[in-house]
């Protein structure tokens, strides 16, 4: 078993994956129940966490973001415009039973419970970096499956081009969604290469217990080497499409926030520069690695493209 390259290493969360497994089967258990429980822990044996892991970078010491501060440092415009409101506002969000629609141009589109999407995928644990476009960033220990796994059941046409993402469209349980500032719901998209790459995870869970609201339950996407925005939470819809999605913040700004959203230490945006980052619970600041850190996994996605004009 190998761990993901550029992944951020922790010694104290690289335990055997049975000792994972039984520890997160009586979490779920409790939670969702036995059947639930019993399909998320599953572990094949290509998945999961090394237990003989690879280095990071020597310029960089990834340690965990405190669960505390992932849970209550949260951007998330629907329920709030401040970061330590969101945790508040959004603990009574609705996340059972949640409809996710998947469809487009695929030969097997459907409508799903969230609940039943989980558990037809075995669960693997990813810790990732995580860097926000407001240049400050955390590292994660994410729970959920790659993305591929699950177009590859779609029968996906031949002229699908792009993946499109919607968030819960609720002002009732969303507050921040009757700001006329914005329009909503929350949209983003992914080139289909990017959303079939290993790294792109559907994501259910964090610190072992499933998403909290303020996180994106009961599901999101996480794409470790773009800007957070590019992770969109509480998905609703998973469309297969021809064309570049309009996205959230690109029809908001588009001068400010592109489509691709790679994070690059040599692509300022127009009011701060992106070179440095701070890590939230650290001081001090430190370089922005290219792509995140995910250079060596990604950097082919992108071949002959200018970056600096497809930000």
């Amino acid at each position: 078993m190998t761990q993901k390259s550029g992944t951020p290493l922790n010694d104290h969360i690289t335990p055997e994956q049975l000792f994972f497994a039984r520890r997160k089967f009586i979490r779920l258990a409790a939670i969702f129940g036995t059947a639930y429980a019993l399909a998320a822990c599953e572990i094949e044996p290509k998945t999961g966490l090394s237990l003989t892991p690879t280095a990071t970078p020597a310029n960089l010491q990834d340690t965990l973001t405190p669960e505390e501060s992932i849970n209550h440092f949260n951007n998330y415009y629907e329920f709030s415009f401040s970061k330590n409101d969101v945790a508040d506002l959004a603990k009574n969000l609705k996340t059972s039973p949640w409809q996710v629609e998947i469809s487009g141009l695929v030969g097997n589109p459907m409508t799903i419970d969230a609940k039943e999407l989980i558990t037809r995928y075995p669960a693997e644990e990813r810790i990732y970096r995580l860097r926000c476009v407001e240049g400050w960033s955390m590292v994660i220990p994410w729970y959920g499956f790659p993305l591929n796994r699950m177009l590859k059941d779609l029968d996906i046409q031949k002229d699908a081009r792009y993946v499109r993402f919607t968030t819960l469209y609720d002002p009732d349980q969303m507050p921040g969604q009757k700001s006329s500032s914005f329009e909503w719901p929350y949209v983003e998209g992914l080139r289909l290469d990017e959303a079939q790459h290993d790294l792109t995870l559907l994501v259910w869970g964090v610190y072992q217990k499933p998403l909290p609201p303020q996180e994106g339950a009961p599901l999101r996407l996480v794409v470790p080497w773009k800007y957070g925005f590019k992770s969109i939470k509480s998905i609703v819809k998973i469309e297969l499409v021809a064309e570049q999605p309009a996205t959230f913040w690109s029809s908001y700004n588009q001068a400010e926030y592109g489509f691709y959203a790679n994070v690059n230490p040599n692509v300022a945006h127009p009011r701060w520069s992106q070179a440095n980052e701070y890590r939230v619970g650290e001081t001090g600041q430190r370089p922005t690695l290219m792509f995140n850190g995910y250079e060596n996994e990604v950097a082919f996605l992108y071949e002959g493209m200018d970056l600096k004009e497809n930000f």
